[in-house]
C-alpha cells in the first residue's frame, strides 16, 4: 500500500470499513451488542471514579462517555476503540477544574478538540511512531504514580479540606492528615480492591468492575447497621436543575446542550480566559493524540486490522470539540476498555455506540441507584486503573534490559511527570531522546584504513561507514586530518555513508582546505544522498586537490597513473552507484 494511501484523510472510515464494505450481519450485531453491554458495564462507574477524580460531579464522566463515545466511535479511524474519560487526562483536568472550574474544564476540552482537528488534516497520525517507548512508558508510570496517590484520600477517609497540586505538597498533606483516617471506609475499599485483583483468576465473562462496586456496597450497608457512616456519591455531590429542582448524586436526566461559558458562575470567555487555558488544551490534545493512536496501535496486534491514524484524530477532534456543549469533559480512546471490547467479541463501532446508549440509560434509569455508591469503592477502582496503566512489567523489562540512555529517559520522564506535569516530561524526553539517539548514531561512524594503503607510495585508503551529518562528521574529518599526516594521497570510499548534511558538507570543506596544500583527497562509491547534497552545493572536483571517482577501482587506477606517469584524471565522469 502507497505511503500516499495510507496518509489519505478518511473520516468515518471504521464504520464505513466494517460496516459498508464489509457485510454488516444480524450475527455480526448480536456479537457487537454483547461487546457493547460488556465494555458499559466496565465504563460506567469508571466515568464516574474519573470525573471525581478531575474536580467535577461524577454525571460529567457519563456525559462524556455517552456523547463524545458515541461521536468519536462514527467519526473515527479505529472499528474496535472506545473513548471515554481516562485516567490519564486525570493530572491535567484537576488543576484545571480547580482553578476555573468546570465552565473552564469544558472550554479547555473543546480548545484541544480542535487542536486534534487541526492535527488529523495536518497528517499528524504517523509522528506518534517517532515518540521512543522510553517516554510513553515514562510518562504513563508517572501519571499512574500520581492516579494513585490522589486516591489515598477517598480510599481511606482522610479528612482533608483541601488537596494540594503540588505533589510533593500532597504527600505531606496526606502524612499530616492520616491519622484521621476512617476504619470503615478503608474496609469498604480493601474489600472492592480484593474482588478487583481476585476476580480474574475466576475467568469469567463478565468483567470485574460491577461485583466489586456490589460488595463494596454491601460492606458499607452492613457498616450502617452499626452507625457507621461513609463518603457517597449522593453524600458529597448535590445537582441543581434548569426547572429548579435540587437533589443529591446524580440528576436522572439526558445530557442538555447548554455553551460551556454560560454555565451558572462562569466567568466569561474573553481572550486572557483562552490564553490561561492553552497551554492545558495543548496539553490535552497531544495526549489525547498519543493515547488514541496507541490504543489503536495495540487493537490492529491483537486483531490484525488496520486503522486510519489521521482519521482517529479527526474523529477524536470532532467527539472533543461537540461534548462539551452536552458537559463532556475530554475524552480519548481508553486502552483498557478496547481490549475488552475486542474481547468481548465486538466486530465493528456499532459495539462503542451501545456502549454509549448504555450509559445512556444508565442515567435516565439508575441514577439514584448510583448516588448510593461509596467513594472509597470508586477510588480502589482506580488504584487499579493506575496499576494497569503504570505498565510496571514493562518498565521493570526495560530498566533490566534496555541500553542506559533509554533508561535515563524513562526515570526522567517519570520524575518530570510526578514532579511537575506531562507536557514538561515528553518535551524534555523527546529532545533528551533525541540528543541520546543522535549520539548513539554519532558514535556509530567511524573511519577504517583499507588494505590497500601504502606506506611506500605515501598513500592512505579509508572507508567512511555511518551517516556524516553534523555530530559525527567533524570528530571523523578532525581523526582522519591527525591520521593522513604525511600522506600525498587519500582515498575515501563512502559507499556505507547513507547521509550527507550540511554540517557534514561543512566539516568535508574545511578538510580539504586544511590539507589541500600537501595532500591530493579522491572520493569514491558516493551513494545517492551525499552526491545529491554535493552537487546541490556545487562542490566540483579541483585539480590536484580533489577528485570524485564512481568506484574504489577507479580510484586506485589513477594514483597509480600518478604514481607511474606524475598526472591524473580529475575529469572522470560520476554516476551514482
Amino acid at each position: 500500500m502507497s505511503t500516499k494511501k495510507i496518509n489519505r484523510l478518511r473520516p468515518f472510515s471504521a464504520l464505513i470499513d466494517s460496516c459498508w464494505k464489509e457485510k454488516y450481519t444480524a450475527t455480526r450485531f448480536i456479537k457487537d451488542l454483547i461487546a457493547g453491554i460488556t465494555v458499559g458495564i466496565i465504563a460506567i462507574p469508571l466515568a464516574m471514579a474519573l470525573a471525581i477524580a478531575s474536580g467535577v460531579p461524577p454525571q460529567y464522566g457519563l456525559y462524556t462517555a455517552a456523547i463524545a463515545g458515541i461521536i468519536i466511535a462514527v467519526t473515527g479511524g479505529s472499528r474496535y476503540s472506545v473513548s471515554g474519560p481516562t485516567a490519564a487526562f486525570v493530572v491535567i483536568l484537576y488543576p484545571v477544574s480547580q482553578q476555573f472550574g468546570l465552565s473552564g474544564l469544558l472550554v479547555a476540552t473543546l480548545m484541544s478538540g480542535i487542536i486534534l482537528l487541526a492535527m488529523g488534516f495536518a497528517r499528524f497520525g504517523k509522528f506518534i511512531e517517532y515518540i521512543p517507548v522510553s517516554v510513553t512508558l515514562g510518562f504513563t508510570s508517572g501519571i499512574a504514580i500520581t492516579i494513585a496517590t490522589m486516591q489515598i484520600k477517598d480510599f481511606f477517609g482522610l479528612q482533608m479540606a483541601h488537596v494540594p497540586e503540588n505533589y510533593v505538597d500532597k504527600l505531606i498533606a496526606i502524612g499530616n492528615t492520616f491519622p484521621t483516617f476512617q476504619y470503615s471506609d478503608t474496609l469498604i475499599g480493601l474489600s472492592t480492591l480484593l474482588v478487583l485483583i481476585f476476580w480474574p483468576k475466576l475467568k469469567l465473562k463478565l468483567p470485574g468492575h460491577l461485583p466489586a462496586l456490589i460488595v463494596g456496597t454491601f460492606v458499607m450497608w452492613v457498616l450502617s447497621l452499626f452507625g457507621m457512616e461513609v463518603a457517597t456519591i449522593g453524600s458529597e455531590f448535590s445537582y441543581l436543575l434548569p426547572d429548579g429542582t435540587e437533589g443529591n448524586g446524580i440528576p436522572p436526566i439526558l445530557p442538555q446542550f447548554i455553551l460551556p461559558w454560560e454555565l451558572p458562575g462562569s466567568a466569561p470567555i474573553n481572550w486572557a480566559m483562552i490564553t490561561a487555558l492553552m497551554p492545558a488544551a495543548f496539553s490535552m490534545a497531544v495526549l489525547g493524540a498519543i493515547e488514541s493512536l496507541l490504543c489503536a496501535v495495540v487493537l490492529d496486534n491483537m486483531t490484525g486490522t488496520k486503522h486510519h491514524s489521521n482519521s482517529e484524530l479527526i474523529g477524536q477532534g470532532v467527539g472533543n470539540i461537540a461534548a462539551p456543549f452536552f458537559g463532556g469533559i475530554t475524552a480519548t480512546a481508553a486502552i483498557a476498555r478496547s481490549a475488552a471490547n475486542v474481547r468481548a467479541g465486538a466486530t465493528s463501532p456499532i459495539s462503542a455506540i451501545i456502549h454509549s446508549i448504555l450509559v445512556i440509560l444508565t442515567l435516565l434509569v439508575l441514577a439514584p441507584m448510583l448516588s448510593y455508591l461509596p467513594l472509597a469503592a470508586m477510588s480502589a477502582l482506580l488504584l487499579i486503573v493506575a496499576w494497569n496503566m503504570s505498565a510496571a512489567g514493562k518498565v521493570v523489562y526495560l530498566i533490566k534490559r534496555a541500553p542506559k540512555d533509554d533508561i535515563i529517559v524513562l526515570v526522567l520522564c517519570m520524575s518530570l511527570t510526578v514532579l511537575f506535569d506531562m507536557v514538561i516530561a515528553i518535551t524534555v524526553g523527546i529532545v533528551l531522546a533525541s540528543l541520546l539517539f543522535m549520539r548513539r548514531i554519532a558514535n556509530m561512524t567511524r573511519s577504517t584504513q583499507l588494505a590497500e594503503t601504502d606506506e611506500e607510495q605515501s598513500r592512505l585508503v579509508v572507508r567512511i561507514n555511518g551517516p556524516l551529518f553534523f555530530a559525527a562528521a567533524e570528530r571523523i574529518f578532525d581523526e582522519l586530518r591527525v591520521k593522513s599526516a604525511g600522506y600525498k594521497t587519500i582515498i575515501m570510499q563512502w559507499d556505507a555513508v547513507p547521509v550527507l548534511d550540511a554540517g557534514g558538507l561543512e566539516a568535508f570543506e574545511k578538510f580539504i582546505d586544511a590539507v589541500r596544500k600537501d595532500t591530493h583527497i579522491l572520493v569514491c562509491d558516493i551513494p545517492f544522498q551525499p552526491l545529491k547534497t554535493l552537487a546541490r552545493a556545487k562542490v566540483a572536483p579541483i585539480e590536484g586537490v580533489l577528485s570524485f571517482y564512481n568506484s574504489m577501482d577507479h580510484a586506485l587506477e589513477a594514483v597509480k597513473a600518478i604514481e607511474q606517469a606524475g598526472s591524473i584524471d580529475t575529469e572522470k565522469p560520476i554516476t551514482t552507484p
